[in-house]
């Protein structure tokens, strides 16, 4: 597929780990493009390279996405160019501990980053790529999107968050040609780990940038509407839909659950 067929790839997060990774499997693949985070000066490095090594047009967008005004930015260059064919909202932050010890303005933070701006920007595509009936759609969430741990509350909600709005997304655009993808990456070697907890893991659990964006990658080219890059069994997932899809079947009554009834009169 050419260049022109390929069209411009935005890459929030783009100066380092898992974003950093996307911005160069992508301009391999023939994509321009734009390249999203706080660092200019890392943003303006990666882009001569990228720009030199694959000879794709590569632009950076100096933009901090806990700020309102620089999503805003950001989404009006989504509606505005019409040759923006893929979109990965790849930046996230993580500020773990217990709900006792955590700063309100650092959990609304990350909620700026992690929440807010994949639903702004979610919004700014997906209609532009609806219209046109070609584009793709590729939110990073996490495992513990479907779990949590005792320091993750709040980021685990954060990542609950975008896991169902990108299945929900899914919905919307059955039957077309756009395309949406959910990423659920487990643990991996990226700035978001602090490194002293990163160098205490068991490095057998702990995936590679590298490996994780191109398990990601593969998995979009086989179709896939989620991807989990580190399962191995891909039933698990399977039997998790079947399970969820049960329980809200289940939940389809205008009547409280018997044990309830039984509780309430006894």
């Amino acid at each position: 597929m050419s260049k022109a067929q390929q069209g411009t790839a935005i890459v929030t997060g783009a100066s380092a780990g898992l974003g950093r990774i996307y911005a160069d499997r992508l301009a391999r693949r023939g994509y321009d493009l734009v390249l999203v985070a706080r660092r200019g000066d890392k943003l303006a490095e990666l882009a001569d390279t990228l720009a030199r090594e694959y000879g794709v047009q590569v632009r950076p967008f100096v933009a901090d996405l806990s700020r309102s005004d620089d999503v805003e930015r950001l989404a009006d260059l989504i509606r505005d160019d019409a040759g923006i064919t893929l979109l990965v909202n790849n930046a996230g932050v993580s500020v773990p501990g217990a709900t006792t010890t955590l700063d309100p303005a650092d959990v609304a933070w990350q909620q700026a980053i992690n929440v807010d701006a994949v639903n702004r920007l979610s919004l700014a595509a997906l209609p532009q790529f609806l219209a046109r009936n070609r584009g793709t759609l590729v939110n990073i969430a996490s495992i513990l999107g479907f779990g949590f741990l005792p320091s993750s509350t709040f980021y685990s909600a954060g990542k609950g968050h975008v896991a169902n709005l990108t299945r929900a997304l899914q919905n919307e655009v059955q039957g077309t040609n756009v395309r949406v993808q959910l990423v659920a990456p487990s643990v991996t070697a990226t700035e978001i780990w602090d490194e002293d907890r990163l160098n205490a893991m068991d490095p057998r659990i702990v995936m590679t940038a590298e490996d994780c964006v191109d398990a990601a990658l593969a998995g979009l080219d086989l179709g896939e509407q989620v991807t989990f890059p580190s399962v191995e069994d891909a039933q698990l997932w399977k039997n998790f839909e079947e399970a969820a899809a049960r329980l809200m079947q289940g939940a389809m009554s205008g009547k409280p659950a018997s044990r309830y009834l039984a509780a309430a009169h006894a």
